[in-house]
């Protein structure tokens, strides 16, 4: 016999085998409470006959407390029992992480070195975000009207990661242009703190093993440069990514955040916070331009939600100051679009938090790349210094 005959043998005979089945539990089930299963079989047959045939008679003797909506779905259900055993049937998979899950995304905050071009879109074979980025042209529009606009904004001055989710009431221009970030002058006591997370990071030409060839050295010359403004400024460099004399950034943030919340308790004054980094980039990219006749490395401000595409928020993530960070870092970003078209990359958004929970007016910059000069680095740090400055003090 034919294989397929046999199978559809198989089929019937295994279909017959339930519908019996099935007829004799209802059988039982009604013989036990009434005895009268003929009369109530022809009473189910005229009724599913009339549900199919004649719905409008169905509609007008429906249950009073049933709306339209309820009886079509009952209909939907009725002509395609498959949708009813499904939404009956559905395995609902719960998002919650455990520790190992938690350990895992914190692992993967601390080896947050992207690889990216110069527009900020990650080298390699992009995901559905990234292929989409447009890239960041000189004079770009920045006129309210364009920026209440959720698209253009999303695509002229931001890079989202695949891992974050991001939506138009996150980005309100109004909103996150409209906060004042203007910090208080009138005190004593330094207003700007900046830190490494990560402070092994050097430079095509750095020496190795000197710290004032490093981001570290880099750091220093923004602290200078911002307290000539008259912008009390300090530095920290403790070094959080080196353990037992290895270089190790599983626990840098949470090393790093535990120093600064230290510097904060002993220096109430502080207002802003910036994280200074540099990028990692594919050795044949150069983020570089040029601002008042000199070389430039180009920056990019990182921002983390505490909000992935996947689980939405994360709770044991969380950082009150979500929006004032996004309000810090878009300021800085129109600034320079304004004053220095080309010198600032898109501003980069993932789904962790990266300290940025610590203080409202919280900073990550990533400024330039492995494949930049020091003296690039150095010419960076003057620009940005303006920046900080416009966004920051009253004119």
């Amino acid at each position: 016999m034919d294989r397929s005959v046999r199978k559809k043998l198989r089929q019937a005979g295994a279909a017959a085998s339930a519908v019996l089945f099935t007829a004799f539990l209802i059988y039982t089930g009604i013989a036990g409470k009434s005895g009268d299963w003929k009369y109530y079989f022809q009473k189910k047959i005229m009724e599913n006959a009339e549900r199919m045939y004649l719905p409008a008679f169905t509609w007008v003797n429906r249950a009073p407390d049933k709306g339209i909506g309820e009886w079509i779905r009952e209909k939907a259900l009725a002509w395609i029992p498959l949708i009813s055993y499904a939404q009956d049937h559905e395995v609902y998979d719960s998002a919650l992480e455990d520790e190992e899950t938690l350990a895992k995304i914190l692992e993967a905050q601390a080896n947050d070195e992207n690889a990216v071009d110069e527009n900020g879109k990650l080298i390699g074979e992009p995901d559905e975000s990234e292929a989409e980025t447009v890239t960041v042209t000189p004079n770009v529009d920045t006129s309210i009207e364009k920026l209440r606009d959720f698209d253009y904004l999303l695509s002229n001055f931001y890079t989202v990661d695949s891992s974050a989710m991001v939506d138009p009431a996150q980005l309100n221009a109004d909103e996150l242009l409209g906060k004042n970030l203007k910090i208080d002058m009138s005190t004593d006591g330094p207003k700007v703190l900046i830190y490494h997370t990560h402070s092994q990071e050097e430079f095509a030409d750095s020496t190795p093993g000197d710290a004032s060839d490093s981001i570290v050295g880099v750091g220093e010359y923004l602290t200078q440069l911002l307290n000539e403004k008259g912008i009390r400024t300090i530095h920290d460099t403790g070094v959080y990514d080196i353990i037992n004399g290895k270089l190790d950034r599983s626990n840098a943030y949470e090393y790093a955040g535990a120093a600064v919340k230290k510097i904060l308790e002993e220096n109430p004054e502080i207002e802003v916070l910036i994280d200074l980094h540099r990028d990692g980039v594919a050795e044949g990219t150069h983020l570089v331009t040029e601002v008042n006749g000199k070389p430039t490395a180009k920056i990019m401000f990182f921002n983390g939600l505490s909000r992935s595409r996947t689980n939405g928020n994360i709770d044991y993530l969380p950082n009150p100051y979500i929006q004032d960070n996004l309000a810090f870092s878009l300021q800085l970003q129109i600034d320079a679009e304004n004053k220095y078209p080309g010198f600032v990359r898109h501003i980069y958004l993932r789904a962790y938090r990266y300290n940025l929970h610590l203080m409202p007016k919280s900073l990550l910059v990533e400024a330039g790349a492995q494949t930049n000069t020091v003296e690039e680095m150095m010419n960076a740090m003057e620009v940005l210094s303006e920046l900080l400055a416009d966004v920051l003090t009253e004119k």
